[in-house]
């Protein structure tokens, strides 16, 4: 087995260490979500934690670490007796982001059960990390079915396993910390609500503190026994901080005055539901116990929603993580009272933990490069012949996207097998039953009907002389169902001249974030091209990350010619790799313009081939028409007749528009 980092030897991140460190006092905390981008230890430090956490007492030979103590009188293993048990190391589980249901949750062997009547059950992820950790690495990134069942175990305490009338529960309470990078896509909001504290990482930006890290880290490399021994005084002494403060919790006293502070703080943020007020509750009693008070101060009360509150008061994808701490110590100063107020110089020096280098780096002033962009005066524009009057080559400053709106439901037509998501209709583990076909492999949904009409007519030449059914492997059939799959989502966004000049950007950017946070909702993948000028880039590559194309979006300039043929050439490109690496996942290409082509030779025909290249391929394509005035051309029409595809206007994009609730898109063969 490899020797872990030690968790002492980590370098700054104090918010990280102070977050892991509190659930190891206090599990009843409730996990941490630790975002940051990529390579800034959030892995080194979750698994460091394991090796901290005190010995767990078990039951000899349950294979669901029932406590000697208080065994669960429902142990598939059971019935124990009380008393006795061994100690054992606690746990830390790792839950791969492409696990399966089985892995996570078990697997039920249905063909014994329905045969010989036999529970024979193999438990999963969810019973290993019972009074542990479940770790799960790139969290955004689980699927769907996976993220509800981890919130079923999180809410009920259990795990429960149902195969057509034969079910398993076992005890599933767990401490559950999770890792990602906010580019790669968000949490779903129910999921994150379960994590009781989130925490911002980032590498920092001291030149002492990088080369201190880079040291360890050679260190660690070239020795990780001899690295790990140096530390062991420390991780010892850590240690036993942890067994005092666990010690400490049940005498701290949460006194009246930081009960008033907790709930006006939840309050004055507007965060939704209760949970938010128990957590910074136990959080301010963890605080209180590591720094060695019986009693919570306010500062407890203040680093507690720091911690508990950023991912709780987001309202929508776009919002920006973060307290206005202002705004905290206002309202902790206007609700405190003498018993709460904090001692700076009392004994513990509040909850942080201590430092092993030099402190973090002040972050940088925020909405400077605003401030910047806002005195920049705009180029002036250069003549274009092919643009209206006002639209020249010139990049014009960019404006802000309009308010977002919901939209209709986009859809890719037929049936794919794509990941889980809500847009497109597909063939999925989950939703409604539509047929049966024979297993490939292990047997995840029994199709009980159909398996029963398979052994049905084998039932004399099997010998069959009592009530039971005899089933074997051949009869067994596998439910095929029908959900949604998410989609790549690729929008080619005019941004020339044409669009600037009727200033109509605002309104588009206010469309297009529409249909990103569409795309959020239903966990589809999103790519974003932009043309103008005389090319076309990719401003943002197919991602997970709905938040990245809003701030791709937001700062999009305007102006010069409009060179669509480029743009829908480069969208070619983009989905042609992307069928290479994920050949499931169908695209669903939205091309915002006014259907203007300008610049080059024939730059209307060299559009109309492009388009119909993404015909040729089956592309679903929706063209979103821009244009306006009293006098319109129809060219956005046109191009989504060579597309294959559908033109809606921005009116009709609104869900509650008159032109109907859903409007699928055509695909590329059109009905003569």
């Amino acid at each position: 087995m490899s020797t872990p980092y030690p968790f002492t030897a980590i370098v700054g991140m104090d918010d990280l260490r102070l977050g892991l460190l509190l659930n190891a006092v206090s599990p009843a905390v409730g996990g941490v979500l630790v975002r940051g981008e990529k390579g800034t230890a959030k892995s080194t430090a979750v698994r460091a934690l394991s090796a901290l956490l005190p010995e767990v007492p078990v039951v000899a030979g349950c294979r669901f670490s029932c406590h000697p103590a208080t065994p669960d009188p429902a142990c598939p293993d059971g019935p124990h007796e009380a008393g006795g048990g061994v100690a054992r190391a606690a746990r830390m589980v790792e839950l791969p982001v492409g696990a399966s249901e089985d892995r996570l949750v078990g697997a039920l062997d249905i063909e014994r059960a329905l045969a010989e009547g036999v529970k024979a059950f193999e438990p999963g992820l969810l019973a290993d990390a019972h009074r542990g950790i479940l770790y799960v690495d790139e969290v955004n990134l689980l699927h769907d079915h996976l993220v509800d069942l981890l919130l079923d175990a999180a809410a009920m305490g259990a795990s429960y396993v149902e195969r057509e009338g034969v079910s398993v529960r076992h005890a599933a309470r767990f401490l559950l910390v999770g890792t990602m990078n906010p580019e790669e896509g968000e949490l779903r909001p129910q999921l994150l609500d379960r994590f009781g504290l989130t925490v911002e990482v980032a590498a920092s930006r001291e030149p002492d503190q990088r080369v201190e890290v880079v040291r360890r880290r050679l260190a660690y490399d070239d020795d990780p026994a001899g690295f790990a021994a140096r530390w062991a005084d420390d991780e010892a002494a850590l240690r036993a901080r942890i067994v005092a403060a666990r010690a400490l919790l049940p005498e701290v006293r949460l006194g009246d005055g930081a009960l008033r502070q907790i709930a006006a703080t939840c309050a004055a943020f507007e965060v939704d539901g209760m949970r938010a007020d128990i957590v910074m509750a136990r959080t301010a009693t963890a605080l209180a116990a590591w720094a060695g008070r019986s009693d919570v101060l306010a500062e407890d009360v203040r680093q507690a929603a720091l911690l508990a509150l950023p991912h709780r008061r987001r309202r929508n994808p776009f919002d920006a993580p973060g307290l206005d701490e202002d705004k905290l110590d206002d309202t902790l100063e206007e609700f405190g009272g003498e018993e709460d107020d904090p001692d700076p110089d009392g004994p513990g020096g509040g909850g942080r933990p201590p430092q092993d280098g030099p402190g973090t780096p002040p972050q940088g002033d925020a909405g400077q490069g605003d401030a910047e962009q806002a005195d920049t005066p705009a180029q002036p524009h250069e003549a274009d012949g092919g643009e209206p009057q006002g639209a020249g080559s010139g990049e014009q400053q960019a404006v802000r996207a309009a308010e977002p709106f919901r939209t209709k439901v986009l859809s890719v037509p037929g049936l794919g097998e794509g990941a889980t998501g809500r847009r497109s209709r597909a063939r999925t583990e989950h939703g409604r039953t539509t047929g049966a076909r024979r297993p490939r492999g292990a047997l995840t949904k029994l199709h009980l009907a159909a398996t029963v009409q398979a052994a049905a007519p084998h039932q004399r030449a099997r010998g069959r002389t009592g009530r039971g059914l005899v089933v074997r492997r051949d009869d067994l059939r596998q439910a095929t169902r029908e959900g949604r799959e998410g989609n790549l989502v690729l929008f080619v966004v005019d941004a020339s001249g044409s669009m600037a000049a009727r200033q109509r950007m605002s309104a588009v950017k206010g469309a297009v974030l529409s249909l990103l946070l569409d795309a959020y909702q239903r966990r589809d993948k999103v790519g974003l091209i932009t043309f103008r000028g005389k090319d076309a880039e990719v401003a943002l590559p197919p991602t997970s990350s709905v938040d990245a194309a809003a701030a791709r979006l937001e700062t999009l300039p305007t102006g010069g010619r409009t060179p669509l043929a480029a743009g829908l050439l480069r969208a070619h490109d983009v989905l042609r790799v992307e069928r290479l690496r994920d050949p499931s996942r169908r695209p669903l290409l939205v091309v915002v313009t006014d259907g203007r082509a300008t610049g080059g030779v024939d730059p209307v025909a060299l559009a109309a081939r492009a388009g119909r290249l993404h015909a040729s391929e089956g592309t679903a394509a929706i063209v979103v028409d821009c244009e306006s005035g009293p006098v319109r051309l129809g060219l956005a029409g046109t191009l989504a007749g060579d597309l294959g595809g559908t033109a809606v206007t921005l009116d009709e994009l609104r869900a509650d528009s008159i032109a109907g609730l859903v409007r699928d898109v055509q695909g590329s063969r059109r009905a003569a």
